[in-house]
């Protein structure tokens, strides 16, 4: 996984859906900011002041020119 050496000031109420839906469009992302950020992981509603490194995402395009969305996000199988 490639980071962009950027990163997230989290606010408090904020969730790693919020934030991947408000960076990258999509809450489906959340997975790849998780997997960026396990120290994190088990911390379903952050209480303000925590720093997510931002990963780079790859938006695929499928045939029907629909928006490629990862696979489940790990806690939701």
């Amino acid at each position: 996984m490639n980071l962009t050496g950027q990163v997230y000031l989290c606010s408090a109420g904020e969730t790693f859906d919020s934030v991947a839906l408000t960076l990258y469009g999509e809450e489906a992302y959340a997975a790849d900011l998780l997997n960026a950020n396990p120290s994190l992981c088990r911390k379903p509603v952050f209480t303000g002041g925590e720093v997510l490194a931002l990963p780079i995402v790859e938006i695929v395009e499928n045939t029907s020119g629909n928006t490629y969305m990862p696979a489940k996000a790990p806690w939701k199988e």
